[in-house]
């Protein structure tokens, strides 16, 4: 495979907020063949730095299989955890996430997550990662640096 195959989506996952009602929260999920194990989410915050500057974005990137997995059980520990649930009639993927400034849960839809991850599959089929990448280049390369 030598073109580099981009998939995005742009979600609405919902914050949970202990004691209150869920909010609202624009994401943009991407996953690059160049990277073939990782999902970015970058999360619109809606925030700027002191002097104005940065676009209000604050992004995490997962394990493509962690978010994999989480569709259909509880995987994930320490900073990030996935696992499905269902709300009423909806099917939802839990997705919480700490950090040394906080911790946040998302309720992510399901079927919208599976129709992401299943065009990056598309992309990158399982076990065929490590034929997008050149891990002995690459080992070459930071070690040259």
């Amino acid at each position: 495979m030598t073109s580099i195959a981009t998939v995005s989506a742009e979600l609405e996952l919902r914050l949970v907020v202990p004691g209150g009602p869920s909010l609202p929260v624009l994401a943009n999920l991407r996953y690059e063949s160049a990277d073939p194990w990782a999902v970015r989410v970058g999360f619109q915050t809606g925030a700027k730095n002191e002097d104005g500057s940065g676009d209000g974005v604050v992004e995490w990137m997962f394990a493509r299989q962690l978010l994999t997995d989480g569709v259909a059980k509880t995987v994930g520990e320490g900073d990030v955890r996935v696992w499905p649930s269902k709300v009423g009639g909806e099917h939802f993927v839990n997705l919480a996430m700490a950090s040394p400034s906080g911790s946040a849960l998302f309720e992510i839809d399901r079927d919208a997550l599976v129709q992401f991850l299943q065009q990056t599959y598309l992309a990158v089929p399982t076990g065929a990662e490590d034929e997008v990448v050149d891990i002995d280049a690459e080992l070459a390369r930071l070690l040259a640096a």
